[in-house]
């Protein structure tokens, strides 16, 4: 039951912001959370992450990355 994203508008992309670093306490509360955002892409229905304008490879893909995989500008 594949729905084809043809039909569904690309996300929007945002650039990253400079951010300063974060405290170790910040730090893992941010990673507790993307946890939890990576683990709620498993559960969404193909029409849910339609709405995101994610396939469910794309969503399947983010949700197998390790929670210490983060976005790049954390890294700084």
């Amino acid at each position: 039951m594949t729905q084809s994203l043809a039909h569904c508008a690309p996300a929007a992309r945002q650039l990253p912001r400079r951010v300063a670093p974060a405290r170790p306490a910040t730090r893992l509360m941010q990673m507790i959370a993307l946890w939890r955002q990576r683990s709620a892409l498993r559960e969404m229905d193909d029409g849910q992450l339609c709405d995101l304008g994610l396939s469910r490879a794309q969503a399947d893909a983010e949700a197998r990355r390790p929670v210490w995989d983060v976005p790049a500008h954390w890294q700084r």
